[in-house]
């Protein structure tokens, strides 16, 4: 199975459009979003245009009120951050960088991997068993646009640059 994971979005509906397109066209059933996507105009968009499951935590920009998001039958909200088991791969995700070590601590199995945010800078990381993954940023602020992808069958990360999607 293939998951997505995405982060800081900050209502860049052009780029979220590019990678939901390209997350249909793959078969993508999960997204995990890593926060900051900033109104609830830009998280009704990813709901009504995806129509897997989406893992979703709050980010440090966000100008919506968590009751709002109860709405949204394919939104799975976590908060400040979250765990979920996918494939028999423990996932977990959060928006900032300061979240990874709380969530490492009280994760009981360890995460295999853990997908965050805020930084907008696409990286990979290896702490202990588990692999910090930044996707990067969708809005394409400070660093271009991107996105990482997760093969759970081969445990296996690509991140995808929007630019090059865009060409073929």
């Amino acid at each position: 199975m293939l998951i997505a994971a995405i982060s800081d979005i900050h209502d860049n509906l052009v780029n979220l459009k590019t990678t939901l397109d390209w997350c249909r066209s793959n078969k993508i059933k999960k997204v995990f979003v890593c926060g900051d996507l900033t109104t609830l105009e830009t998280i009704t968009y990813l709901a009504a245009n995806f129509s897997g499951e989406i893992f979703m935590v709050r980010g440090n920009i966000e100008l919506w009120e968590e009751e709002e998001i109860k709405t949204y039958k394919n939104i799975l909200y976590y908060g400040e951050a979250g765990t979920k088991k996918i494939a028999g791969i423990n996932l977990g995700f959060c928006h900032e960088p300061d979240e990874i070590n709380k969530l490492i601590e009280r994760s009981d199995p360890k995460p295999n991997f853990i997908f965050y945010g805020h930084t907008h800078k696409p990286g990979l990381e290896k702490r202990g068993l588990t692999v910090l993954v930044n996707p990067g940023n969708i809005a394409g602020v400070w660093y271009p646009a991107t996105f990482a992808v997760l093969d759970t069958a081969k445990k296996k990360l690509d991140l995808k640059i929007l630019t090059n999607l865009r060409r073929g």
